[in-house]
């Protein structure tokens, strides 16, 4: 601010020759009335209202100031001086009354007008209350503010409630939701300065993630919305009644999702496996979860994503997020979800479920693939299974990667292999299973077995022949007749190929091992 020089006219009491009597004596009565002129006006550019008058004028001995504003006593002034006075903002018509030293005055009126400078760097910091979850503190500061108002987004026609710099203003929601909070920086004046943040109130969730008795506040973005909705396909692989629901609008960006906030940090520390249960319209899809931390900077740039592939369409499946990488010190606390990742919306529903954190490698559980080399349990009877690039992709099995089953002449006619899950099968529903299978002939006789973990006894195994040479076929294996009373379990699936008949050596490819009905 540019500092104003002030301009002091200095008043002189000439005694003329006239005004003297023979004896020496001033004659005041021939002093004339003052002269009085516009004030010297300063106003502090700091919002503070402060308004400094220098008085100004010829012949005056004193001055009295009218501040206009219902301030009833008048400031008095001496030749050169100066005071000052707070003001509100607005328009004032101040009156300035020169006196002499024989008392006669002069009045002047000024216009003075005081308008405060908008707040700058208005800064508001919302947090989430520690010990209440539908509780916010709110905090907030900035150059040439007099006082804050906030509205907290949860009333209609609410009145703003009034707090200062350095002070903490706490309110309580009475429901879960989305709100839009409001603070206004004021300056003393018209001029005022805003900021709006968006604050999601919701029940502290922790995974795991079910959907049954829980409805986070979902955050959305991209043009898709989740919701929570019924369950679209119950069956073995997912019985809740209640799961989540995406929509990825028809047009919505091609990283359209959805995220959830947790109640607390992901604890990586032992566990660094992330699985969750999709339904989805389309096999192929990428569906992408992305770890995301809490933090004040919005979006925050700290965050770890890793993508899987559905291979079921119309049917549920468990996808597995491994996130070995992770640095567990970066307290990632939110779960963004992204289905058909790169592509354009369709309009096109997807379902989501059972959200958890688990140890160890991902779960193996159906449907079976080979896309991971490791599935294989073991082998027995001179066989020997791997996973390999798929040697005989055609229409029926497009697969990147299938199982390869090999028997020698050297081993035995019930050589095989098998693959241990990490929890039982699930028959109430569905008893029958599928798999791919290539063979190069018509008729030859595949096992597939299903046996408990502890205790081979425990087992149905059926055979179906094949029915085409030199190309992929799916076989079906019904269990319906397979015990389950008295808490028979199974836990691993075995197959045999050309069972009863030692090796040519033959290979044998197989695939997408699944329940159906």
């Amino acid at each position: 601010m540019k500092k104003l020089k002030l301009i002091v006219s200095l008043f002189v009491l000439t005694i003329l020759s006239s005004c003297t009597e023979d004896s020496g004596n001033v004659n005041l009565d021939a002093v004339s009335a003052p002269k009085v002129e516009q004030a010297l006006v300063t106003i502090t550019q700091d919002n503070s209202g402060n308004v400094t008058f220098l008085p100004r004028g010829e012949g005056v001995s004193q001055y009295k100031i009218y501040f206009a504003d219902g301030t009833l006593e008048p400031a008095s002034v001496n030749v050169g001086g100066t005071t000052t006075h707070k003001y509100s903002e607005g328009v004032y018509e101040v009156k300035i009354i020169g006196t002499t030293v024989n008392g006669k005055t002069t009045e002047f009126i000024q216009e003075v007008t005081v308008s405060f400078l908008q707040p700058t760097n208005l800064q508001v910091t919302i947090a989430k209350d520690s010990s209440n979850n539908y509780s916010i503190n709110v905090t907030g500061k900035a150059n040439l503010e007099t006082n804050f108002q906030i509205y907290f987004g949860d009333v209609p026609n609410e009145i703003p409630a009034e707090f200062m710099e350095g002070e903490t203003v706490s309110h309580k929601y009475a429901a879960l939701g989305s709100y839009v909070v409001r603070v206004v920086a004021l300056s003393g004046g018209a001029a005022k300065t805003e900021y709006t943040e968006t604050v999601v109130i919701s029940d502290p969730i922790l995974l795991p993630i079910t959907f049954e008795t829980t409805t986070p506040v979902f955050g959305n973005f991209g043009n898709a919305t989740s919701v929570v909705a019924n369950n679209p396909s119950i069956s073995a692989a997912n019985g809740s009644s209640k799961v989540a629901k995406l929509t990825k609008a028809t047009g919505s960006e091609v990283w359209a999702g959805s995220s959830i906030e947790l109640g607390a940090t992901i604890d990586f520390s032992s566990k660094k496996i992330m699985k969750m249960k999709v339904w989805s319209p389309k096999a192929g899809i990428i569906v992408k979860m992305k770890l995301e931390r809490l933090l004040a900077t919005n979006p925050d740039p700290t965050n770890i994503e890793v993508d899987a592939t559905t291979k079921l369409a119309g049917a549920w499946e468990e996808l597995s997020y491994d996130f070995s990488a992770i640095n567990n010190a970066n307290n990632y606390q939110r779960v963004v979800v992204f289905f058909d990742f790169g592509n354009v919306g369709t309009g096109a529903n997807y379902f989501y479920d059972d959200i958890q954190l688990v140890s160890g490698a991902p779960a193996v559980a159906l449907p079976l693939d080979f896309e991971t080399p490791t599935i294989i349990s073991g082998n027995f009877g001179g066989a020997t299974t791997i996973s390999i690039a798929n040697p005989k992709s055609d229409a029926n099995n497009s697969s990147a990667n299938v199982g390869s089953s090999t028997k020698t002449p050297t081993g035995e006619v019930w050589g095989g292999s098998y693959i241990t899950l990490t929890s039982p099968i699930n028959f109430t529903t569905q008893k029958k299973m599928k798999m791919k299978v290539w063979s190069p002939r018509v008729g030859m006789p595949v096992l597939l077995k299903v046996e408990n973990l502890t205790n081979p006894a425990i087992s149905k195994e059926i055979i179906v022949p094949t029915t085409v040479a030199g190309a992929w076929e799916t076989l079906t294996f019904d269990f319906t007749t397979l015990d389950l009373s008295g808490g028979k379990t199974y836990q691993k699936v075995v197959w045999i190929f050309d069972n009863a008949t030692k090796g040519a050596p033959t290979t044998f490819y197989f695939d997408d091992i699944q329940q159906s009905n």
